[in-house]
């Protein structure tokens, strides 16, 4: 497979590296692997912590700066960073308020993130810990299980709960708030094609030209099941239509859709495939207060897209709607 790198073993620092070059509101420790906003750490706020896997970009560390994470540390492609990552990322977030730790549900990043805070908090340091488990396609139901795992509505929280850390709220407020998000928040994914591990010959899983992968994962995990090939509208409404009998949205409710792309899907395809979310919210009365429509948590050069919707409130609509300043999301 053709791959824009210099060899699978350095694919992480390069990239970082060329971040740097990029970007100098940050500051990025190669060595490490961690990206730091370069004010951190910002006294007397709560620090926001994320990270997980490479090859999601620009999750985690594009959302790394003002209105969002105050820290990201980035693992090997598709694996969780280690705990001495997370501790260096904690310590370079904390203001002297509190760190919250951002953590989506695998369980690499579990483990490790919580090894991490226990070891700052012999420090003294004071870690609360937000759980996104958004993906509807993993939702067992059992109690006993490793529950669903999370995906785009980790961009929601980052966004929502570092404006309330920037409007000075305290961290058990901030923690709060993120697991409300999550709550409200379901996500699906779909796949036309797999991706292509950079030290992978072969993709993930295969798909037929008529099949479509429903209920994909973002670290190449093949879906639930495999459906026909069908219009955008088709593909959307087999997604969308169980978040929204799941979440429980109804006529006259509001939510922010995400449509996300996996990593090769085009904008185009992309705003397809929102202009199919926005007319069938419509038709079920369901007010679409916010879109983010692009390529923000992907799973290297697979195609398709996941939808996220979070149920939101006025509240949330203008958590979302405070200034951000990162490489991936401004406004």
């Amino acid at each position: 497979m053709k791959k824009l790198i210099n060899s699978p073993e350095t694919v992480v620092t390069d990239a970082l590296a060329g971040m740097a070059a990029a970007h100098p509101s940050l500051s990025v420790d190669i060595e490490n692997r961690v990206v730091t906003r370069a004010d951190a750490p910002v006294a007397g706020k709560v620090g926001l912590v994320s990270g997980g896997g490479s090859g999601h970009e620009p999750l985690h560390a594009g959302f790394v700066g003002y209105g969002m994470l105050d820290a990201a540390c980035a693992g090997e492609v598709f694996t969780s960073p280690v705990p001495d990552q997370i501790v260096i990322a904690t310590t370079a977030a904390n203001g002297g308020a509190g760190v919250l730790h951002v953590v989506k549900n695998y369980t690499g990043d579990v483990l490790n993130f919580q090894i991490a805070a226990e070891c700052v908090a012999d420090e003294g340091l004071h870690v609360e810990r937000v759980l996104v488990d958004d993906d509807l396609a993993t939702d067992s139901g059992l109690a006993d299980g490793p529950g669903r795992r999370g995906t785009a509505a980790v961009i929601a929280v980052e966004k929502m709960c570092g404006a309330a850390a920037e409007r000075g709220a305290g961290i058990r407020e901030v923690a709060a708030l993120g697991r409300t998000i999550v709550t409200r928040s379901r996500t699906m994914a779909f796949a036309l094609a797999a991706c292509t591990h950079p030290d992978q010959e072969q993709p993930s899983f295969e798909l037929a030209d008529y099949e479509v992968g429903m209920g994909v994962g973002i670290h190449g995990e093949r879906g639930r099941e495999r459906a026909p090939f069908g219009t955008a509208d088709d593909l959307v409404d087999t997604v969308l239509t169980p978040i929204v009998e799941t979440l429980g949205v109804a006529r006259g409710d509001s939510v922010l859709a995400i449509t996300n792309g996996l990593g090769s899907t085009h904008p185009l395809e992309l705003h397809i495939a929102h202009r199919a979310v926005a007319l069938q919210l419509a038709a079920r009365g369901i007010h679409l207060a916010r879109s983010l429509v692009g390529p923000y948590v992907t799973a290297l050069d697979m195609a398709g897209c996941s939808i996220t919707l979070v149920h939101v409130n006025d509240d949330l609509v203008t958590l979302w709607d405070e200034p951000v300043r990162t490489p991936a999301l401004t406004w």
